[in-house]
């Protein structure tokens, strides 16, 4: 949902990547024009909510009523506005669309409150400014369009595009709009409530638990924040926002947030909140072409979200291609060569003038399925690679597979005297103790989310168990979600009422994946980290840790931790001693899926 490239957090100014699609070879670039335009949109379970929604419309010289041209339709991430698209909107136009760039319900002069992309209110919403697209709506001027292309009377040809918070919209809009052609969904999320409260163990399916999660509070608090701050400064234009309840938001929100942030835990409130505006609910509406681009550096939204997506729409047969690019909420910055940097953003071409690597991609996508040029794009899978040295166009670095997942499983077992081993014998019986903190203290720390990664790694004595491998014989090249099996107890849970266990009393766990190189440096890769709050402890516990890219070259060791804490996250208010136990017959593991190297 946000960016550090400048004063409004953004994101969604990763949709530049879509700045070079064109809709047919042109000789001449057209002049754009733009105009400011505001919509009536009803909205609401009920239909009964009428919320003003401010866009820029930008028409290339070259698309008129004999000449109709192919449109996007795109919207800002959280905590930005139409402006946020103005260079992708641009160079679109340049190349022969019709760009219709708004803002978001709440945000950068549009109505209502924030709805967290809520199919009722923000799809509702976008797919009436579909309508406008299509000639049967008219803007409050009386703006009627009759210049873009159509596939039958009010239905355009028309894909969407955008980050983030303006990445979810477009499944909100599709999901019950069937004149959507196309989507490209940027590093967002698939279940909200696993992106603010993950539990990465006891999954029903994709990153969804059966289990209330660990509150993501940095994170949490951080857009709260951001949201606030617009509904305060637009209270006079927009009194509907109301700053004496939950100021920009829906009442529900501020709610849920001091909840998860006083007991780390959500409630079942919460939970039908945050997945009502979540794709995972209504995946199986999602029927058209999409493609997903996730971040590796990501912490908001990390990798599984985009994995989840794509083995529901693959799995139901929407076409789907999954791109995961270096950068994300974490870290903004691409790699050489695999986006450019434009006027205040992100731009699909470097300072020479030249396609970067995933401009190029959109572009194809974008020929075939608006433009109705090229031929169908690969349906495959590409992941960034940071150890492979090029130059120029970022290209070379993407590995690519057929589909995902790329590798093989690799399993290391986990050895009672602090060791990870190959072999069954090799592990020695034994058990690791710690104790979680009271009151969730931060007894370890792996960033500072949204703020910096470029904290020193920690993990108090006491509140943390590790196993360490021998020296790799060759390289590792691990790309996808490491997995974990632990067998784990605790004294007997605190009983809430009616004699069940209260979700907040249950101890939180925090597992990583890191690299110890030769001289005793560690990396966490993307810093991720995977919280844990297990139903039962009576049998071996699994557990999905975040997708990771990461070469462990040879020489390196693999280490597993699993901490009581994070500093990142709100864990249990109570104090829990914790002992992880393995043995030969039944060992802990972990596991690695490894695409090439030993």
């Amino acid at each position: 949902m946000w960016s550090s490239r400048g004063p409004v957090l953004l994101i969604s100014i990763a949709a530049v990547l879509a700045g070079v699609p064109a809709a047919a070879a042109q000789a001449e670039v057209p002049s754009v024009s733009v105009r400011t335009l505001h919509f009536d949109t009803v909205v609401g379970p009920a239909h009964d909510t009428h919320c003003d929604v401010v866009g820029d419309l930008y028409t290339p010289s070259s698309a008129s009523a004999a000449a109709p041209a192919p449109a996007v339709l795109t919207t800002n991430g959280f905590g930005g506005s139409k402006d946020d698209q103005r260079a992708m909107a641009t160079a679109l136009a340049q190349r022969g669309y019709v760009v219709l760039s708004y803002s978001g319900l709440g945000f950068g002069g549009s109505g209502c409150r924030i709805q967290l992309d809520d199919p009722d209110w923000d799809g509702q919403a976008g797919s009436q400014l579909v309508s406008f697209l299509g000639g049967t709506k008219a803007a409050k001027d009386g703006t009627v369009l009759d210049d873009v292309r159509l596939d039958a009377p009010g239905d355009p040809r028309v894909g969407m595009i955008g980050g983030s918070y303006g990445g979810q919209i477009q499944y909100a809009v599709a999901g019950q709009d069937p004149r959507v052609d196309t989507i490209v969904p940027i590093i967002t999320w698939n279940d909200l409530a696993y992106s603010l409260t993950p539990n990465n163990t006891a999954l029903t399916g994709g990153v969804t638990s059966s289990v209330p999660g660990v509150g993501k509070y940095q994170w949490a608090s951080l857009f709260t924040a951001v949201g606030i701050t617009d509904g305060i400064s637009n209270i006079q234009s927009d009194p509907s926002r109301d700053v004496t309840t939950c100021p920009n938001f829906d009442a529900r929100v501020c709610p849920a947030v001091v909840e998860a942030g006083i007991t780390g835990a959500p409630s079942p409130a919460t939970l039908e909140l945050l997945r009502h505006a979540s794709v995972s609910s209504y995946a199986e509406h999602i029927r058209i072409p999409t493609l997903l681009l996730q971040g590796q550096a990501d912490t908001l939204f990390n990798l599984n979200e985009a994995i989840a997506t794509y083995q529901t729409l693959r799995g139901q047969g929407t076409p789907v291609k999954m791109v995961w690019q270096s950068w994300g909420h974490s870290h903004s910055a691409p790699a050489p060569g695999e986006l450019g940097d434009g006027d205040g953003g992100y731009s699909p071409v470097d300072a020479d003038g030249n396609l970067t690597a995933e401009g190029r991609v959109v572009e194809e996508w974008f020929d075939h399925y608006l433009g109705g040029t090229g031929p169908a794009p690969a349906m495959d899978f590409t992941y960034f690679r940071d150890w492979v040295s090029y130059s120029g166009d970022a290209t070379p670095a993407f590995g690519r597979a057929d589909a995902y997942p790329a590798g093989k499983d690799r399993r290391m077992l986990l050895s009672g005297d602090d060791a990870l081993v190959d072999r069954h014998a090799a592990a020695a019986s034994g058990s690791a103790p710690l104790v979680t903190p009271p009151a969730g203290a931060p007894t370890s720390v792996t960033e500072i989310s949204a703020l910096s990664q470029d904290v020193p790694l920690f993990d108090a004595p006491g509140t943390f168990a590790q196993y360490t491998s021998a020296p790799l014989q060759h390289d590792a090249d691990v790309v996808g979600p490491p997995r974990a099996r632990l067998r784990i107890s605790v004294p007997a849970e605190v009983p809430g009422p009616l004699g069940t266990a209260l979700p907040a009393a249950r101890p939180t766990l925090f597992l990583k994946v890191q690299d110890v190189a030769p001289d005793g440096s560690v990396t966490q890769p993307g810093r991720l980290v995977a919280p844990i709050r297990p139903a039962s402890f009576a049998a071996p516990i699994d557990v999905t840790l975040p997708a990771i890219v990461h070469r462990f070259a040879a020489g390196h060791r693999v280490r597993l931790v699993v901490a009581g804490s994070d500093a990142a996250y709100r864990g249990s208010p109570l104090p829990t001693a914790v002992t992880i136990t393995t043995g030969p017959e039944d060992p802990s593991a972990l596991t690695l899926p490894v695409v090439a190297g030993g």
